[in-house]
């Protein structure tokens, strides 16, 4: 091979580009700055357990906006049986209250932009 030292640096320069972002969180510590979101002011559980939510209150609440606006279905039944009104205003904000200081805390975090705000006002920001 008459070009093996270039394309070792190539492979290097390559795998330096491709590792960049995670080196560059590891070095900012970014990577350790997990927010700490505020804690529901009411509730004693929510309509799944804390990991699925997590995970999947997207898909929860896209379930619930087909029901309600599709199928008319108001009324959600937890696995536990517990029956919960699909809102996000009047149920999902009745315990997580601050919209601020949970919703857009870990969005910002992850850099993720939801729709739900594009339809959706918060009860006291109407009042602003």
């Amino acid at each position: 091979m008459y070009d093996s030292g270039k394309v070792i640096i190539g492979l290097v320069i390559f795998l330096i580009l491709i590792t960049f972002p995670m080196w560059y969180n590891v070095a900012t510590g970014e990577a350790e700055n997990v927010p700490e979101l505020e804690k529901p002011v009411k509730g004693d559980a929510c309509v799944a357990d804390t990991e699925y939510m997590r995970s999947f209150h997207m898909d929860v609440l896209n379930q619930w906006r087909d029901a309600v606006v599709r199928d008319g279905q108001r009324i959600y039944t937890a696995p536990d049986g517990r029956k919960f009104n699909m809102s996000l205003t009047h149920t999902c904000l009745d315990c997580h209250a601050s919209r601020k200081n949970f919703c857009e805390k870990c969005h910002t975090y992850l850099k993720v932009t939801p729709y739900c705000w594009d339809c959706h006002t918060v009860p006291e920001e109407v009042a602003e």
